[in-house]
């Protein structure tokens, strides 16, 4: 009898409290879901704002000025401390609203909402159902824990598929760059003089802020975009208008042309004697270019405002007294220009180094320009060679020393470019030469020697230059000759047809880059042996 006295009410209190504890359960635990899911998502926000955030890493990381993409760490660093206090939520009110007050007011005979039961019986019951509250509270945030889990799962999962989407993004839009560089033949270097250095990426300037961005690419910082310290979008590829931005040079930090990277660059140097007419030349060859603009063969632009002072300078020069002062500093700067055909279009590199940088060989290894020559414009001074003076009578020898001749022949020019350049290069043998005669004004006018006909080597062999042409033909790829007045080219007087025989050496230099300027060109005059004469 004493078993079943004290059995029964252990069996009705456990049955009211499984009750309670099952309808507080039923009650609770969609709230405290509701709970976690809705901390969870108002926190992965800013959490206030217009106010910092303590959670945000500062902008300027791994020493570029720009903040971080959010993909990449941001995200991570959100969804922790929202799942955190998701939790906190849950948390704060088993703790303090479950167990803290109504499970206490209970324990203590009072209702939940804190006034005491109206007798004994009611205060008994309140305090027998405590039991079950907390259990099924308890219950809850268990069950809501569980659950929430999942969705947070859930979310990390579905988060890092995108982050891995858009670093693969990332990787497949530099490979894609990079791929379409090594295709088209693009190779960055600097043109100014004591770097010419090879650029892996140029050194971009924010055009708010001007703050160096020395890795402008899609990475850690942004895919398509990154955002500067300054809160300016900045484009990390040139198919998204990378190139529109300033650019620099990453090992002098000299302003590079905007188009640098996103068409193929083609270094040509013009290498001659000291009064040779190499900067006339150049004058010259880029008029001829202009006239072919003109004419809307070909599409000619200078590259940056420098190369437009620089051309203007020079041609005011050549208006004045039809001479182009000599060239100075032993390493030059490149004059740069964009030359287009079609949809084809070359960033070109035209250097002009002073005669005596290549006297001896110590000075022609400081013209480190050479290792990234596509190709050579030799200029042959033919009066500068004893052999031709020699053979002049007559008025021919005043007229001679009238046109200036180089202190240095051809041939000692040719063969120290010609070692240097295996010693840079390598590649000399696949280096195409566009082989200039210039002063044909001067040479027009020598009764003593023949005139220059179309067939310029063979005119050069005709005067004792013979072991010339026969080494160019040796030693370099392809090789092509030209005879012109760069006089009749330049200044107020220019003749328009002069002008563009006188382009015709880099027109043809730049056809071996794959511009299609053929059409451009006289007809060439080819050899039984295959080479082509001019």
């Amino acid at each position: 009898m004493t078993d079943l006295l004290t059995w029964w009410p252990t069996r009705i209190f456990l049955l009211v409290n499984g009750l309670v504890a099952a309808a507080v359960f039923l009650r609770v635990a969609p709230d405290f879901l509701w709970r976690a899911l809705y901390t969870t998502g108002r926190c992965l926000g800013p959490w206030q704002a217009g106010v910092m955030d303590p959670r945000v890493a500062a902008a300027g990381g791994a020493g570029e000025p720009a903040h971080g993409a959010y993909w990449y760490r941001q995200v991570w660093t959100d969804i922790g401390s929202a799942t955190l206090s998701g939790v906190h939520a849950v948390r704060y009110a088993l703790v303090h609203e479950w167990f803290g007050r109504i499970t206490r007011n209970l324990f203590h005979g009072r209702r939940p909402s804190g006034p005491l039961g109206e007798n004994g019986f009611t205060q008994t019951v309140m305090r027998c159902v405590g039991v079950g509250v907390g259990a099924g509270a308890s219950l809850a945030a268990v069950f809501a824990g569980l659950l929430f889990a999942q969705a947070v799962a859930l979310l990390v999962l579905f988060v890092a598929v995108v982050c891995a989407a858009l670093a693969l993004v990332a990787v497949a839009v530099r490979a894609v760059e990079g791929a379409g560089r090594l295709l088209r033949g693009v190779r960055m270097a600097c043109p100014h003089p004591g770097c010419y250095r090879r650029i892996a990426l140029p050194v971009h300037r924010c055009p708010t802020c001007g703050a160096r961005h020395e890795r402008l690419r899609p990475g850690r910082f942004g895919v398509l975009r990154r955002i500067c310290v300054c809160g300016t979008a900045l484009r990390t590829s040139l198919p998204g208008g990378r190139g529109e931005l300033a650019a620099a040079c990453p090992h002098c930090d000299q302003r590079l042309p905007r188009e640098l990277g996103a068409v193929r660059t083609v270094h040509l140097p013009v290498v001659g004697g000291t009064s040779s007419g190499k900067t006339m030349l150049l004058a010259a060859m880029v008029a001829g270019l202009a006239s072919w603009e003109r004419r809307g063969m070909l599409g000619m632009a200078c590259a940056t405002r420098s190369d437009v002072d620089e051309l203007a300078a020079l041609n005011r020069q050549l208006d004045g007294d039809g001479w182009a002062h000599a060239t100075t500093g032993r390493q030059p700067r490149a004059l740069m220009l964009l030359v287009s055909k079609g949809r084809r279009r070359r960033l070109l590199y035209l250097y002009d180094p002073m005669g005596e940088s290549l006297r001896d060989a110590g000075a022609v290894r400081e013209q480190q320009y050479l290792a990234h020559a596509d190709g050579v414009v030799l200029v042959v001074d033919a009066l500068a060679e004893p052999g031709v003076r020699g053979r002049l009578g007559g008025d021919d020898g005043g007229r001679a020393v009238g046109a200036r001749p180089s202190p240095e022949g051809p041939m000692a020019t040719y063969e120290r470019l010609a070692g240097e350049m295996q010693a840079l290069t390598g590649r000399r043998g696949r280096t195409p030469v566009a082989t200039v005669v210039t002063k044909r004004d001067v040479l027009d006018r020598l009764v003593s020697l023949p005139v220059p006909g179309p067939r310029t080597d063979a005119w050069l062999e005709s005067v004792g230059l013979g072991n010339l042409v026969r080494g160019l033909g040796h030693t370099f790829g392809r090789t092509r000759y030209w005879a012109v007045s760069a006089r009749a080219a330049t200044g107020a007087d220019a003749l328009d047809g002069e002008q563009r025989r006188a382009a015709e050496p880099v027109l043809w230099l730049l056809g071996q880059t794959g511009l299609p300027v053929r059409k451009l060109l006289v007809d060439e005059v080819r050899e039984p042996d295959g080479k082509v004469k001019a």
